[in-house]
C-alpha cells in the first residue's frame, strides 16, 4: 500500500467543481480544506507508486480549477 498527501491550491470561483471531481477519484480517502498557502489537503491510498503517479498527474491535474498540486509520500516512523 502507498500513501501520499497531495496539496491542493484552487483556482477562485471553481472550488466547489474541483472538490466534487476530487472526490469521486479512485484512491482518494479523505480530502480536508486548509487556511494558508494551499487550499485542500488530500489524502491517497493507492497499490503502489506508479498508481500514486497516475492519480496526481493523469487524473487530479487534469481537473478544471485545480491550479497547482505537490505531493507528499507518507512513511511510517
Amino acid at each position: 500500500m502507498t500513501t501520499g498527501l497531495v496539496l491542493v491550491r484552487l483556482q477562485a470561483g471553481k472550488e466547489k467543481q474541483a472538490l466534487a471531481k476530487i472526490k469521486e477519484i479512485k484512491g482518494v480517502s479523505h480530502v480536508s480544506a486548509v487556511f494558508g498557502r494551499w487550499d485542500l489537503v488530500v489524502d491517497i491510498e493507492v497499490a503502489d507508486l506508479a498508481t500514486l503517479a497516475n492519480v496526481v498527474v493523469s487524473k487530479m491535474r487534469n481537473i478544471p480549477g485545480i491550479f497547482t498540486t505537490e505531493t507528499l509520500l507518507t512513511t511510517a516512523i
